[in-house]
């Protein structure tokens, strides 16, 4: 086993502990604040610094990982999900809003150091004229950090059943301890440190190439979370009358199956360079949450639509997600990678709080045949940027 390899397999472990317990706190955090009364919109604003801060460490964590290494950024992010976790296992009295708007800012924190550090670091274990190879690396850690993270959907049911909200978190702040003190012997050191030490300017992206792909992000992660983080798991259990664990049951094969496509999109995108497979892929989803609109709106089963529909959803959703984060990654400079990987994943983090607020505000006020409305125009400005992305992988300088 190559040492290349190694690190990937310590950065996927990493990547793969953390996105459990994040999927996890998601579902305990919606189910169990619904379970109290809380409105669609009032849940929705519990994730509001989770999502803010996930774009203010996306900037500032691709300079702090060019500057200290990408072990520092990935350990940093495991440690403040421990503490997170740690916040919100405290008594019932002390569950306030504030408290637990303050534990999701660390969350969110934490989350989007390690993506980041995770993504960045699969750009330096592989030569810059395997693109194929480059695809294909990308490809599976993402997809299977989105199918555990869909474990971990289920898992945040489970575990909200089996043992309360306080005993699911401790039981996770206490899982990702042990991986944490691993990961800071087995981490290489200086992975990713810059040669020549960025200046804080530098944050902002000169690209053009990621510039607009960082623009097409941002919309495709909002049409996904204007339906995905409040309107459906709510929909789902009053409408549908659902139980905790098949809500949790059903968000989880959603991004099982969502994560297992997105291992397959070489294959299925064929062409791996430029803006032709963007354009495409996005159009071909923009056309989902409409159709499933108009379903509902014709009186047709809802469950058939709304179930059928949200699946064939995750399938072209997968393709575009893997196609988009083979992209940053190949359009990437090398040296201080993660400036660039991080700018992108700031734009990633500001769809998902647009998405959020949407989906909490939009659901409350005009149902989920909005939000999916919304989420069609969404998708449809991200394959409208697409356009502009350029014809083959710009030459790294």
């Amino acid at each position: 086993m190559t040492a290349a390899i190694r690190q990937y397999l310590v950065i996927t472990g990493n990547y793969w502990a953390f996105t459990l317990t994040d999927g996890a706190l998601r579902m305990l955090v919606v189910l169990h604040f619904h379970q109290l009364g809380y409105s669609p919109l009032a849940i929705a604003l519990l994730f509001i610094f989770y999502e803010f801060f996930g774009v203010v460490t996306n900037l500032v964590g691709g300079y702090l990982g060019a500057r200290w290494g990408l072990n520092r950024t990935m350990n940093i992010g495991l440690f403040l999900q421990i503490v997170a976790l740690a916040m919100l296992a405290v008594p019932a009295a002390m569950l306030t809003v504030p408290w637990v708007m303050a534990a999701q800012a660390l969350s969110g924190i934490a989350k989007d150091l390690n993506k980041m550090s995770a993504k960045s670091g699969i750009k330096l274990l592989v030569p810059d004229e395997q693109q194929g190879t480059l695809y294909k690396w990308v490809a599976i850690l993402t997809g299977s950090k989105n199918t555990l993270k869909g474990v971990g959907f289920f898992l945040g049911g489970v575990l909200l059943m089996a043992a309360g909200f306080k005993g699911a978190v401790s039981i996770m702040a206490v899982a990702l301890g042990l991986v944490w003190l691993a990961s800071l012997f087995l981490l290489g050191r200086d992975l990713g440190k810059s040669k020549a030490k960025p200046k804080f300017r530098e944050i902002l992206s000169k690209s053009r190439a990621i510039n607009v792909l960082s623009a097409a992000r941002m919309c495709l992660f909002g049409a996904r979370d204007v339906w995905f983080v409040v309107a459906l798991p709510v929909y789902l259990h009053t409408v549908f009358g659902w139980d905790f664990w098949q809500v949790g049951g059903f968000m989880a094969a959603w991004i099982i199956g969502y994560g297992f496509i997105q291992t397959l999109a070489p294959r299925m995108t064929g062409n791996q360079e430029g803006k032709q497979p963007a354009v495409f892929w996005a159009t071909a989803l923009a056309l989902i949450p409409a159709a499933i609109a108009m379903g509902l709106a014709l009186g047709w089963s809802p469950q058939a639509v709304i179930v059928g529909g949200l699946l064939l959803f995750g399938v072209v959703f997968a393709v575009n997600s893997s196609l988009h984060s083979y992209l940053i990654v190949s359009y990437a400079r090398g040296d201080g990678v993660s400036l660039d990987v991080g700018f992108y994943y700031m734009s990633n983090a500001a769809g998902r709080l647009l998405g959020t607020v949407l989906s909490g505000w939009v659901y409350q006020a005009w149902g989920l045949e909005a939000c999916l409305w919304i989420s069609s125009a969404l998708v449809a400005a991200a394959a409208l940027l697409s356009v502009r992305l350029p014809a083959r992988r710009p030459v790294p300088a």
